[in-house]
């Protein structure tokens, strides 16, 4: 055992873990007020289900035997007949690695949470994640990191995932929002619940980040490191490119516009990330946020899919555009693992090609066994709440809470002129005041 190297991808799933309470408040922050309980909630309940499916059949799958190139096999349930304790080429045990590939499976589901807020049932989102998991993240894991796989056999760079990850989830958020239909206040502007969560969402997301695509070197060497720059190259440039688009299309600055740019440039670098250099990050942070931006602005009213908090616009599109970069702008000079150069960098067409040829597969996979899930799963229970309960919210409809006593529980109950009687104690100096109008108000 290489002890700096397991304890580097020990922390780094740690990391990626920390990611998705992260995305919890991210989304959180972005929805309404009545829907904020739903959305934390239908994103932390993957770090329960995602590895308890991980362990039962999902290590297997993506990583034991092969058939076809495209899946593997059930012949080790519960991880039974693994050695743990076997060592990986960069000489960490099989058990970290498994773990730090299982937090992968917890954050990819996580993401597409974001397109369907507010109007999807809890349990249909359940089922859903557990079919989804089986039939097309395990194979797109063993088609692309699986040494036998399909993806991984034609030259398919993804370092941390831009096809596994970031088109998966975008392209599955589509997807599911155009089965779902929009929203009935589709098109009217939704007050953010609290942007402080949208901020403290980006910044865990942005550290957690470091484990996801650090950690991806699997071992403490000079990839790992070239991984961290290049990381945080791509998420600054980004983060700067948004705002400047917003101050001259918008006429000012804007939080939550900062955090979506931030997030773009870091799904953007995630497949090139430990590929190419500082220069070729700076571009991938740049292209990915001109494109996605354009794309939640223009593109996303023409297209119709009501994808509430842009899944799709930032993961789906910027994945889109780092996977097909990496094609150009991936070298030898960084990583020695990459066998043809990057068009860029004098490498032909051969690695360009097969990076479109890539995230086409994964797009088209995707798209259609994520419409074959959601119309046999329509078959035998209903997706969407009914028109009252959208209304109401989804904090009291589905969990029976509230995100704080001042969110409003329309017509199932809370009376906010009766407040200042629920929390006297709080507040008796109000109280107090009324209740001597003669006395002077501080």
């Amino acid at each position: 055992m290489d002890l700096a190297s397991t304890g580097f991808v020990f922390i780094s799933s740690i990391l990626v873990l920390f990611m998705t309470p992260g995305l919890a408040f991210f989304y959180g922050g972005l929805v309404s007020k009545k829907n904020v309980v739903n959305t934390t909630m239908s994103v932390f309940i993957m770090t329960g289900l995602a590895v308890i499916l991980w362990i039962a059949f999902g290590y297997s799958l993506s990583f034991s035997g092969d058939l076809g190139g495209f899946i593997g096999n059930l012949a080790h349930p519960f991880m039974n007949g693994i050695n743990l304790n076997e060592l990986t080429a960069t000489k960490i045990p099989v058990s970290i690695y498994s773990i730090f590939e299982m937090m992968f499976a917890v954050i990819t589901p996580a993401l597409f949470v974001g397109a369907i807020v507010g109007r999807i049932r809890f349990k249909f989102l359940l089922w859903f994640v557990i079919l989804w998991s089986v039939i097309i993240y395990y194979p797109m894991v063993h088609m692309v990191w699986s040494p036998t796989g399909f993806l991984a056999k034609l030259g398919t760079l993804d370092f941390a995932g831009g096809t596994v990850v970031h088109i998966n989830a975008g392209v599955t958020a589509l997807v599911l929002s155009i089965y779902l239909g929009k929203r009935l206040n589709f098109g009217k502007e939704t007050k953010h619940y609290n942007l402080s969560w949208v901020l403290l969402g980006t910044t865990i997301l942005w550290i957690g980040w470091y484990g996801f695509n650090a950690g991806s070197a699997l071992g403490v060497n000079n990839v790992a490191m070239q991984a961290t720059m290049t990381s945080t190259v791509a998420a600054a440039t980004s983060m700067m490119v948004w705002m400047m688009l917003d101050m001259h299309f918008v006429g000012k600055p804007q939080l939550g516009g900062i955090c979506t740019g931030t997030l773009c440039g870091l799904v953007g670098i995630t497949p090139a990330a430990g590929f190419v250099t500082i220069a070729g990050a700076f571009a991938i942070g740049i292209v990915a946020t001109l494109v996605s931006y354009f794309y939640v602005n223009v593109l996303k009213s023409k297209v119709g899919a009501d994808d509430t908090l842009d899944a799709f616009g930032c993961h789906g599109v910027s994945g889109m555009v780092g996977s097909i970069m990496t094609g150009l702008l991936a070298t030898k000079s960084v990583n020695s693992s990459v066998v043809d150069n990057g068009l860029l960098y004098g490498g032909g067409m051969k690695l360009f090609v097969t990076q479109i040829i890539a995230t086409l597969v994964t797009i088209i996979f995707v798209s259609v066994a994520c419409a074959i899930i959601i119309s046999l799963l329509r078959l035998v229970m209903p997706m969407r709440v009914t028109e009252e309960e959208e209304k109401a919210g989804l904090d009291i409809v589905e969990h029976g809470e509230a995100a704080d006593y001042m969110v409003s529980y329309g017509e199932t109950g809370r009376d906010h002129s009766k407040d200042i009687e629920v929390n006297a104690d709080e507040f008796k100096g109000q109280i107090h005041h009324l209740d001597n109008p003669n006395l002077p108000k501080d």
